[in-house]
């Protein structure tokens, strides 16, 4: 499990003439359509389009939730394409994290046992310092012993950024993350993984529909039809907004 001469040395992760597709014949589905795209460490990018875009399928090819249907994707210096399904389900485990909209936490575990939990699950031991870090920087401290029912939406999803973080994965997902929180708290939480990307080198990779929240993003990626029509750095809401009214007329 090397990694490949086409994987750029900078990059984390990529997708090399990614392809998906649903179904066949007439009714196939091209869901992504030859995608060449790159993130490199530390990066946080923004994916966007229109629904049926390609942008989940996207996310979850490259987090290797979905094997394509012909192309390379490369993560952490593995490429996936070469995995079997136990291998891919270790490189999961220990390079991606992952934030999704619905949050996702165990009702029936504490905050601090649904963010030690993928620990837990590899039979690893925390890394208390990573942990007291984590913690405190979600503001957490007081909420260790609640169940996700005691907890706000703002307070669950810093719980589910805390689990995706406690590995120290290569790449953490997010789903659109803020999409069940009110402004306020969708406003931390991207401040948050705009921090996390700057400070901790952390490489995020965030689908979402909202260009307010890509524009905490240092890069936005939009696609329509399942390819790549714009590849914007460090673009405002402004500039995000304009570059979808153009793909929209």
């Amino acid at each position: 499990m090397t990694m490949s001469a086409t994987q750029p040395a900078t990059a984390i992760a990529s997708a090399v003439s990614l392809t998906k597709t649903y179904g066949s014949g007439d009714t196939a589905v091209h869901a992504l359509d030859g995608v060449d795209v790159e993130f490199t460490r530390g990066s946080f990018t923004a994916i966007m389009g229109p629904s049926g875009s390609g942008k989940s399928t996207l996310m979850h090819c490259l987090a290797g939730l979905d094997r394509p249907t012909s192309g390379q994707i490369f993560l952490g210096g593995h490429s996936l394409s070469t995995l079997n399904d136990k291998q891919l389900t270790r490189v999961r485990r220990d390079a991606v994290g992952f934030v999704f909209q619905s949050f996702n936490l165990l009702p029936t575990l504490t905050a601090e046992q649904n963010i030690l939990l993928p620990l837990d699950l590899a039979g690893q031991k925390p890394d208390k310092a990573l942990f007291n870090t984590l913690v405190d920087s979600l503001r957490l401290r007081d909420r260790l012993s609640h169940l996700p029912s005691q907890l706000s939406g703002g307070q669950q999803q810093r719980v589910a950024i805390a689990r995706a973080l406690i590995t120290s994965p290569a790449v953490v997902f997010a789903d659109e993350p803020t999409g069940a929180l009110d402004s306020r708290a969708g406003h931390e939480l991207l401040n948050y993984l705009q921090r996390t990307s700057l400070e901790l080198d952390q490489t995020i990779v965030m689908v979402t529909h909202d260009a307010n929240a890509a524009a905490f993003a240092g890069r936005t990626v939009l696609l329509s039809d399942g390819r790549i029509v714009a590849d914007l750095a460090g673009p405002s809401a402004a500039d995000i907004q304009a570059a979808t009214a153009k793909l929209g007329a």
